[in-house]
């Protein structure tokens, strides 16, 4: 017990107890994350090899972007690391949420209908779809939900007879749990949805929200029939070091579209300039399998740890996992606002911080948000954050090595303590 005393001072004795045995419980799940991490890096090698990367696509672009032979050998690269037709990759994506909607936007006209396959998506997305100037909606677009099945499940049947309307043309899935407490989607769950609607109608256009299951299972959503596949490059396949962008990867004329909607028609990916973070992008996406496997170490220690200390876990140490976050259910807004403030006190910048819920642009209840992050917003590194309602629960995720994430477990978990939150 000396050691977490050490790590922590003045850590009490049940908590140090509890890190023990969280530490004893989750070697048997770190090896087989070992093997994980193996098969993707071997993948992701693969998708090097074959584009042929050289130093030269290393090199930076300006203005206009005009001939960068490194931005177009950045997207074969991820094309083939994810497994589809084409990709593009620009830092000129603003944030996940910014590559989903170019993805949707490209696909979607006035009178088509998109349907979300697995309920309502997350906060900022919804944004996207209605209710704000701009958004799909106000510009013609119908929208409809098919709702979960009472066991938190995606609804294949009622999926079907959604996409079977004649106006149906967009099916969104949504592979993380965001903030709400639904299991995320595998991989084979999403090929069995996207065999259930092309079934239904051979026309319907998938397109999946990828952000934060990025090399957490040996498959990505392109290989099991995707369209179109987006995400955030200071998430998962950033690496840690990707300092801003997105990507969308997918069939070969969706992706021009895509690109279309994001520059211009007529210009669509020929253009972007680089900016000199093209060896940043190529390494953190070659980096990337390493250290989503010690993210999710982090959080298999984070679950059997707060599991010992006897709070409600989703999903647990032991279960399999699809995406990198961590739900840990506090039952109060003081226990959720104390775990995220010792979160940011356990981060190597802005440990200073002291943050507060607010009302964050795309969220309609108040949010706090820990992160002592290299990169502004990055949730590879290790963030803390939850909306202040119900059930009270901070999502964990990101962890550049799974000691960091350790440390800061431990220091939640302490703070609560002091605090007289967590009762030992």
């Amino acid at each position: 017990m000396n050691m977490w005393n050490q790590l922590i001072p003045d850590c009490p004795e049940p908590i140090a107890r509890a890190a023990e045995a969280a530490l004893e419980r989750v070697r048997p799940v770190w090896a087989l994350v070992d093997e994980l991490v193996l098969r993707n890096q071997a993948r992701v090698l693969a998708a090097f090899q074959e584009a042929g990367v050289s130093e030269v696509h290393f090199a930076e672009s300006t203005g206009y972007g005009y001939n960068d032979i490194g931005r177009e050998k950045l997207d074969e690269v991820f094309a083939r690391a994810f497994g589809a037709e084409a990709g593009l990759v620009r830092v000129q994506f603003a944030s996940g949420t910014h590559a989903i909607a170019t993805g949707l936007f490209a696909v979607l006209r006035p009178g088509d209908r998109l349907i979300a396959a697995a309920g309502a998506p997350y906060d900022t997305l919804q944004q996207v779809i209605r209710g704000k100037p701009g958004s799909l909606t106000e510009w013609g677009v119908a929208y409809e939900e098919v709702p979960l099945r009472p066991g938190q499940t995606v609804d294949l049947e009622a999926v079907a007879a959604a996409v079977r309307k004649p106006d149906a043309r967009c099916l969104f899935i949504q592979r993380s749990r965001g903030y709400s407490l639904r299991a995320p989607l595998t991989v084979a769950e999403i090929g069995r949805i996207i065999r259930a609607a092309k079934a239904a109608n051979p026309d319907i256009v998938v397109v999946v929200d990828n952000c934060y299951g990025e090399f957490v299972e040996t498959q990505e959503p392109p290989h099991v029939g995707a369209d179109l596949t987006c995400g955030s490059l200071i998430k998962n396949p950033g690496g840690g070091i990707a300092p801003t962008g997105g990507y969308i990867v997918g069939r070969a004329d969706l992706v021009e579209r895509a690109a279309a909607q994001l520059f211009a028609p007529g210009i669509g990916p020929e253009v972007g300039a680089n900016l000199g973070v093209n060896r940043l992008l190529y390494q953190g996406l070659f980096l990337a399998p390493h250290v989503t496997g010690e993210a999710l170490r982090g959080a298999q220690f984070t679950a059997a740890f707060f599991a010992e200390l006897g709070f409600a876990v989703r999903p647990a140490y032991d279960a399999y996992r699809s995406d990198l976050v961590q739900a840990v259910e506090l039952g109060t807004p003081e226990a959720l606002i104390a775990f995220c403030q010792a979160v940011q006190k356990a981060s190597p910048a802005d440990a200073h911080v002291r943050p507060e819920p607010w009302a964050m642009p795309g969220y309609d209840d108040p949010v706090i948000m820990a992160a002592g992050t290299f990169v502004q917003g990055s949730s590879i590194e290790l963030s803390a954050d939850g909306p202040v309602r119900p059930p009270y629960v901070a999502y964990f995720q990101g962890g550049l090595t799974r000691e960091h994430v350790i440390l800061a477990a431990l220091r939640a978990a302490n703070e609560l303590a002091a605090a007289g939150i967590l009762k030992l």
